[in-house]
């Protein structure tokens, strides 16, 4: 594992500088678990996407035997400025009123963690106050936008051994889809979604934002970490650095839903092996999502029609990586169980 640097980037430069230096893959690990996979009792392959995960797991954690002793969803919330111009159903002040239904056990996400034994911490980031509206300005400053990328970073506990990674933030999957945008290209009405249940005025309307924005920055859009700060928000920032201080510390990812993976964009844009360590929990129905993920190169483990956020689809999914990683660890081989191998001649 790699740690963090002593000092928390302050600049675009610095993070440029923190990016390039990746720890790479541990592919002796994921070898030893490719070859205790063979000799499971059951016939190769035969558990199809749960024996990629628990080599995914070894390969990012650096373990011939990978471990989940500490399962983490991690939530960041921030509101944003472009809530002003109408694009959701809800008043910025859900924000924080869901942030106090985390704490007091009321959310899906609560139901989820307990079922599956997942620590969650949540993370507000200065709810009192929004993002500017990036209609009128870019939505943070340089500065504003390392200090929430370090801020992600550090929120990261070192004893994790894999983090789910979500949010919670009126207004953000406006701020996700101009980030798709702005990124990819296409119209503003290919990207936007109802988030919400906007109807279709409001749908409209969250349109004409993201129109008006991508107009407004359009010569600003060339640098990716530029895109996140004109169009993004502070747990969008926050995300990117978790994934980058797991990326660094050996701890896996699991992605949640459209806004999650605007910041992994962003990322993926910068430099593709900036992800390679995260797993798509899920594939919303928000916006383009679909689109998203065969872009980051990321196939879903779950497909299950939801559009909540709050990390529930990561979290659903990381109740499938501890299944997967139970078998692995559990099951007993061939000659433990002694139980007849496939037979030399191609005979079962």
């Amino acid at each position: 594992m790699t740690s963090l640097p002593p000092e928390s980037p302050k600049t675009f430069a610095d993070l440029r500088s923190l990016l390039r230096n990746l720890p790479p893959a541990a592919e002796t690990c994921a070898a030893a678990a490719r070859a205790r996979q063979a000799e499971l009792t059951k016939p190769a392959g035969s558990l199809g996407r749960l024996e990629e995960i628990a080599e995914f797991l070894a390969r990012w954690q650096g373990r011939d035997r990978p471990a989940l002793d500490r399962a983490l969803v991690l939530i960041f919330a921030g509101n944003h400025g472009i809530v002003a111009q109408g694009v959701s159903a809800y008043p910025a002040s859900v924000t924080q009123a869901m942030v106090d239904n985390f704490a007091a056990g009321g959310a899906a996400i609560n139901q989820i963690c307990k079922t599956f034994a997942l620590d969650l911490k949540v993370v507000p980031l200065d709810l009192a106050t929004a993002t500017e509206d990036f209609t009128q300005a870019p939505a943070m400053d340089e500065a504003t936008t390392v200090a929430y990328f370090a801020r992600g970073m550090a929120s990261l506990p070192a004893d994790a051994d894999l983090v789910a990674i979500g949010e919670m933030g009126i207004g953000n999957t406006t701020s996700a889809a101009a980030v798709y945008a702005a990124l990819y290209g296409g119209v503003a009405a290919y990207w936007a979604g109802r988030g919400t249940g906007l109807d279709d005025a409001g749908l409209a309307r969250k349109i004409a934002a993201i129109e008006a924005a991508l107009a407004r920055h359009a010569a600003h859009l060339s640098e990716p970490l530029d895109v996140l700060r004109r169009f993004g928000g502070r747990e969008i920032a926050a995300m990117a650095g978790t994934m980058v201080a797991a990326r660094r510390a050996g701890i896996p990812v699991l992605l949640d839903g459209y806004v999650a993976c605007a910041a992994a964009a962003v990322l993926h844009a910068q430099n593709p092996e900036l992800i390679a360590h995260c797993l798509a929990g899920h594939k919303s129905v928000e916006g383009a999502h679909a689109d998203v993920l065969a872009r980051l190169g990321k196939k879903p483990l779950l497909e299950l029609g939801m559009r909540l956020g709050e990390a529930s689809g990561a979290a659903l999914a990381a109740g499938l990586v501890k299944a997967a990683l139970a078998c692995h660890n559990g099951m007993a081989t061939f000659a433990e169980a002694q139980v007849a191998e496939k037979s030399g001649d191609g005979r079962a």
